[in-house]
């Protein structure tokens, strides 16, 4: 019990998001988990989580003091990897967040060597296509394909993010194929709430076009599949529908306008003057796997560089 401090296990409660789940992790109790949090509040002389037999949740002095604490135990895991040579040792729970289409289909299966090369290492995986609030939900690096303009996050560039407009075959034989981007208005525009307007670039520079479809939706994954089906045009990146573009299955729309190039795949992580080696050695990974010729856009060469 004395090899965890009291912070620690604050922290490690945080990420795991209930008492019994942290307890598992550092193989202790619950009721010795409480009795430590217990202790750090009251030498605190502040409750740092509302807490139930469910679920916690932290309080405003609760996340301003997560924020540090995660910050002062990544620089002490980062002091004791140097000192003990051990700079290129992952340890400990490392939390991800990424697009749940993207971790499906790039992260996840990638995730076996990893493993392999860093036994001391658990990964727990979080797929949501919304933008989480890495301080608050105790993520350590995020996936986030977007242009970034938060200053508040350190990001590394990954890989970059080609998304164009695409239908299938069968679509564009029953409703024709848009010359003008005024074409797509007489069309079945498939897009997520998050996805509206299309935020294009042209030959005249940038455009926005209000998307108007039959189906709504909040799922990346439905747009996919509904494309797929033939249902409509939407705008898709290609490590997403890459297969699809190279066998013929969907066909590139209006190649004269796709989304910003300054949108990449983005590793972004809580602003922190020492990087723990998990979080260091993960996003080298993952920077290695892709690099900017990912696999995603092999044979793609074309529609690409229109």
């Amino acid at each position: 019990m004395s090899d965890f401090t009291d912070m620690e296990i604050f922290a490690r409660v945080v990420t795991a998001g209930s008492l019994s789940a942290a307890g598992r992790e550092l193989g202790l109790s619950p009721a010795v988990v409480s009795k430590r949090l217990k202790r750090l509040e009251d030498r605190l002389g502040t409750r740092l989580l509302q807490r139930t037999t469910r679920q916690i949740a932290l309080t405003e002095a609760g996340r301003g003091f997560n924020e540090r604490v995660v910050q002062i135990l990544a620089s002490i895991e980062e002091a004791e990897a140097y000192v003990g040579g051990r700079s290129a040792a992952a340890r400990g729970t490392l939390k991800v967040s990424a697009p749940t289409s993207f971790g499906r289909l790039h992260i996840a299966p990638h995730l076996g060597p990893f493993l392999d090369a860093n036994p001391g290492l658990t990964i727990n995986l979080v797929l949501s296509d919304d933008f989480v609030d890495l301080v608050k939900e105790g993520v350590d690096v995020a996936i986030r394909i977007a242009e970034l303009t938060d200053s508040s996050l350190v990001a590394r560039r990954l890989a970059p993010n080609h998304r164009l407009l695409c239908a299938t075959p069968g679509y564009l034989a029953i409703h024709g194929e848009p010359k003008t981007l005024a074409d797509l208005s007489r069309h079945h525009l498939l897009a997520t709430a998050g996805q509206d307007p299309w935020r294009l670039e042209g030959p005249q520079g940038p455009v926005t076009f209000h998307v108007e479809g039959r189906l709504k939706t909040h799922s990346n994954e439905v747009v996919r599949e509904a494309v797929i089906a033939g249902l409509g045009i939407a705008l898709r990146s290609t490590w997403d529908v890459g297969p699809e573009l190279r066998e013929g299955r969907l066909v590139h729309v209006l190649p004269a306008y796709r989304a910003s190039r300054r949108v990449a795949v983005h590793a972004v992580y809580p602003s922190r003057r020492f990087l723990a080696a998990k979080v260091r050695l993960f996003i080298d990974f993952l920077a290695s796997l892709y690099g900017e010729h990912p696999q995603w856009d092999e044979g793609l060469g074309t529609i690409i560089r229109e």
